[in-house]
């Protein structure tokens, strides 16, 4: 099962189902793989509502952003990519109508600042937060929170791959 992004940036992830051990010995110690009930073939697959800010959303929507193209190369960024990213989601964070597509519309090279963006998620929950105090530094103001960050990063990317 993939994972699914939401419209409001929630992330619906299928989600191992745990095993049971139920078998035991003459002794009362488990039996191991005995008895172990894995799902009926027929089952629905588990899955996991997760947020933005949410332990395992980052790592959730970098692979989200691989499902949507599993054919990229591996993310390079590179300093021009990601001064426009920094500047991008700076203006998506300060618009009053949160603008995705027009601040998408204007990027010089919305290539370079996606890679930039996917650069960031694959580094994971520091490296948003790191990101995040980058933007604040670069554009002025506090820096955003973790979670709002990681979230207009995922708004952004699906705008790119439309």
């Amino acid at each position: 099962m993939d994972i699914v992004r939401n419209p409001d940036g929630t992330l619906v992830v299928p989600v191992q189902p745990e095993r049971r051990h139920d078998a035991e010995d003459a002794d009362g110690a488990p039996v191991v793989g005995a008895d172990d009930e894995a799902p009926p073939a027929d089952a629905p697959p588990a899955t996991r509502l997760l947020h933005p800010g949410e332990g395992g959303y980052d790592e959730a929507l970098a692979e989200w952003d691989l499902q949507q193209n599993p054919d990229r190369e591996p993310v390079v960024s590179t300093a021009a990519g990601r001064e426009e990213a920094m500047s991008l989601v700076h203006a998506v964070a300060t618009s009053p109508d949160h603008a995705v597509a027009s601040a998408v519309e204007a990027l010089d090279d919305p290539e370079a600042s996606g890679e930039a963006l996917r650069h960031v998620l694959v580094g994971g929950v520091h490296s948003v937060e790191d990101f995040a105090a980058e933007v604040a530094k670069a554009e002025g103001g506090d820096p955003l929170p973790t979670h709002q960050t990681t979230k207009i990063i995922g708004e952004v990317l699906a705008e790119l791959d439309e």
